[in-house]
């Protein structure tokens, strides 16, 4: 007897099927094709104005058998998917021009839908790059922000290790299918990064890799976050294209000033001269994230959400973490001070130091004045 099944599994079928493309799905969609789909025999799917090819491979891969064994295939490799259908699709990639129909993902699904920023940039970084990107990424997953970015070498891999072991975690957006990660030199990252974030990617199990992939995957990392970091970017770089979608996104685009000499410079210089944000510590990102963390906290019930909501200053101390109550102390009877001289007075690390202040400012405990000066409200 044939099943009837999902329409979050029929469109996984369609999106596998070759010679199917974006334009062809949203169109079937659309003509209200998913209902039964898997019933239909090729003639049916003439209807839709599909190519006789078209309508054959649709017609023999939305069968019970073939979605049963694809189902099988997946649960044995312990990969997810999650289509525009479900209700764990992330809501800004949701938004973009042309959203994937379906990410294939190994790893914590809830990432998905928590702030994030992406940040990227070139393969041939330089050693001041990778310890940006990775001090950067640190300090916004020890605030709980999550950092995406694309398992590619150089600032790829340093964002991905300074936000491991983070609250905030990482995301790490493939052009490869999940079953085949690439660089082959990440697999181990790639291994970290799925037992304790999220891996994923359009691309089906299985599926060759390309160079159109790439550019694919780059609007995946822009549309899944409120802001891209580019850290480091010749002219050309992939990162760019990445910055590129953020912008027409609407959303931040940051970047990590380098030396105007240098040929990894050039890209980032010509953002910044188009309107980036230049980024000169954590605390530059962190700012324009705190109304968005404080809504996801009071979404998701996070403790420090009764702390946010407006309630005396005296009940929120109680709330407040051994970190986050010193440094209020000391603001309270020192006065404004530096994130210089905070950080040279707390010994703590920068993550965890730029985590405090924020949870401070979420809190309504502390202001943020310009120069980088915090101040007991």
């Amino acid at each position: 007897m044939a099943r009837d099944w999902e329409a979050s599994e029929l469109l996984v079928g369609m999106h596998e099927t070759e010679g199917v493309g974006w334009i062809t799905i949203r169109r079937v969609i659309a003509c209200g094709a998913l209902e039964g789909a898997n019933h239909r025999r090729a003639m049916d799917w003439r209807e839709f104005a599909l190519s006789a090819r078209q309508a054959a491979n649709l017609a023999e891969r939305l069968t019970d058998e073939k979605i049963e064994l694809a189902i099988r295939k997946r649960e044995r490799a312990g990969i997810k998917v999650v289509t525009r259908l479900d209700p764990e699709y992330p809501p800004l990639l949701k938004h973009i021009e042309d959203p994937p129909w379906v990410l294939y993902a190994v790893g914590r699904l809830e990432l998905l839908l928590r702030p994030a920023i992406a940040v990227v940039g070139t393969r041939t970084a330089t050693a001041y790059g990778k310890r940006m990107a990775e001090e950067l990424s640190a300090s916004c997953a020890q605030s709980g922000i999550t950092v995406v970015s694309g398992l590619a070498r150089g600032i790829d891999t340093s964002a991905h290790i300074g936000a491991l072991g983070k609250p905030g975690t990482t995301i790490a957006v493939l052009a490869s299918p999940v079953d085949h990660p690439y660089p082959s030199e990440n697999r181990g990252l790639y291994r970290e990064i799925v037992d304790e974030g999220l891996a994923i990617s359009e691309s089906p199990l299985g599926a060759p890799l390309t160079k159109a992939h790439f550019y694919l995957r780059n609007r995946i990392i822009a549309g899944l976050c409120q802001g891209a970091l580019i850290v480091e970017a010749g002219e050309g770089s992939g990162a760019l294209i990445t910055s590129t979608h953020a912008l027409n996104y609407n959303r931040d685009v940051y970047i990590v000033p380098g030396p105007i000499t240098s040929p990894r410079s050039v890209g980032v210089l010509k953002l910044l001269n188009d309107g980036a944000k230049p980024v000169l510590g954590a605390n530059d990102v962190l700012t324009d994230y705190v109304r968005t963390l404080g809504e996801w906290r009071r979404a998701n019930g996070q403790p420090e959400e009764a702390a946010a909501s407006g309630h005396s200053n005296a009940g929120k101390a109680e709330e407040l973490t051994p970190e986050e109550e010193a440094l209020h102390e000391w603001l309270a009877e020192e006065g404004a001070r530096t994130i210089d001289e905070l950080l040279a007075w707390s010994g703590m690390p920068a993550g965890q130091l730029h985590a405090a202040l924020l949870g401070l400012q979420m809190k309504r405990l502390v202001q943020l004045l310009p120069g980088s000066i915090y101040e007991v409200i």
